[in-house]
């Protein structure tokens, strides 16, 4: 029902900010002032992009919860579409998820919304613990030999014949 109301109520505010904002200064300064924003938003969504994708490689790599950089990079997309899109409302909501401290407030909103009944992260192989971390009944003793391939380079495998030409 949301979802509904927002595809309704959006686009009416859109076209009445529109016909205010036209009204005020004129139509080539309103459009001038869409594409501006598209293009302002554009650059910032990159940029804030990048920081966002950089946070969450980090949160991978020290092993830490990827819920906040996730939440953050979402927020950032979800700000490029909405500065992409011509309207003012749209272009206040996206400049607005372009604020750290309002991305932060949106996204404990939304955490104390949301019920977490599981979080792991790993396979669980490399977090063993007891008296034996590495159990001997789990390793495999084998000796291998390396094949290597008889054909010349840029030649087919043979493995599967190519057509016949008679």
């Amino acid at each position: 029902m949301y979802l509904f109301l927002a595809f309704l109520l959006v686009p009416i505010v859109e076209i009445a900010l529109f016909i205010q904002v036209g009204g005020l200064i004129g139509l080539w300064p309103t459009l001038a002032i869409v594409v501006l924003t598209a293009v302002l938003g554009t650059v910032l969504v990159r940029t804030q992009g990048r920081t966002a994708l950089a946070n969450l490689q980090r949160s991978f790599a020290e092993l830490d919860d990827p819920t906040e950089p996730l939440a953050h990079g979402a927020m950032i997309l979800l700000s490029g579409v909405l500065l992409l899109t011509p309207g003012f409302f749209t272009d206040a909501v996206g400049f607005a998820l372009l604020v750290p401290g309002i991305r932060v407030a949106v996204f404990r909103y939304l955490k104390s919304k949301a019920t977490i009944t599981q979080f792991q992260m790993g396979t669980g192989a490399q977090f063993r613990s007891g008296p034996d971390p590495f159990n001997q009944d789990d390793m495999i003793d084998g000796e291998f030999t390396e094949v290597r391939p008889r054909n010349e380079p840029g030649k087919p495998s043979k493995w599967v014949e190519g057509p016949h030409q008679h």
